[in-house]
């Protein structure tokens, strides 16, 4: 290939990649502890998410839209899910000394440690019962935050991009939806870092587990 249609080529390739971005933006969500690219102001939705062992959970989803696709990002807080799963259980009748109820050290009252750990599993769970070709399932991280990652292909041939992130007992879920024929949304998957408490880019040194903040100390922050 000559020299000059060679670079010409990378240069087109650049500008495709450029207007599809055009338009979005870094949208920062500090309360909830997050950044990500939408094409547009996302929604704001006030909801609750019931957890695997019955918690009903503070949960917001962010969602914005676009002639390629369809977007959201929504956030479950389990950092309360003690108070809540005891509250769960002062409504029903537990026998005495059930270990379910009562719980342990590794799993809580009313099991709200395995359910806060095990809240990607769960979240990951509901992506295979849809009605769709589970075309990718893999554990994967960003910013060093391990995190799980699904792709289906949906009836109408639209494709159902989804990834998995517990991080500081809140359950980040985003997904993502392209019609047939439309380019994945990588742009919009790979733009989500996490922010600290004073609301700044984080990342760690090595992977991030969440169950590591209870028993011991997080990875060192690199920034």
């Amino acid at each position: 290939m000559p020299k000059f249609t060679y670079l010409l080529s990378i240069a087109m390739f650049l500008l495709s990649g450029a207007s599809v971005a055009q338009g979005w933006i870094e949208y920062p969500a500090y309360e909830d502890g997050f950044f990500l690219n939408f094409p547009g102001e996302p929604t704001i939705e006030e909801t609750t998410w019931e957890s695997e062992y019955g918690a009903m959970l503070p949960a917001r989803i962010f969602s914005s839209e676009s002639d390629r696709g369809q977007y959201s990002m929504t956030v479950v807080d389990y950092r309360d899910a003690e108070r809540i799963h005891a509250e769960r259980l002062a409504d029903i009748e537990c026998p005495e000394g059930a270990e379910t109820c009562l719980g342990s050290l590794t799993t809580g009252v009313g099991y709200w440690r395995v359910d806060t750990q095990g809240s990607m599993v769960y979240g990951a769970w509901q992506y295979l019962q849809r009605d769709a070709e589970v075309t990718h399932f893999m554990w994967n991280f960003t910013n060093l935050v391990e995190g799980l990652q699904i792709q289906l292909t949906n009836p109408d041939q639209s494709r159902t991009f989804a990834s998995l992130y517990l991080h500081f007992n809140r359950l980040y879920i985003i997904e993502a939806t392209a019609p047939e024929g439309v380019r994945g949304p990588g742009f919009f998957q790979q733009s989500l870092g996490f922010l600290d408490e004073e609301g700044r880019n984080l990342r760690y040194e090595y992977y991030y587990h969440n169950s590591t903040i209870e028993w011991t100390d997080p990875p060192p922050r690199v920034r």
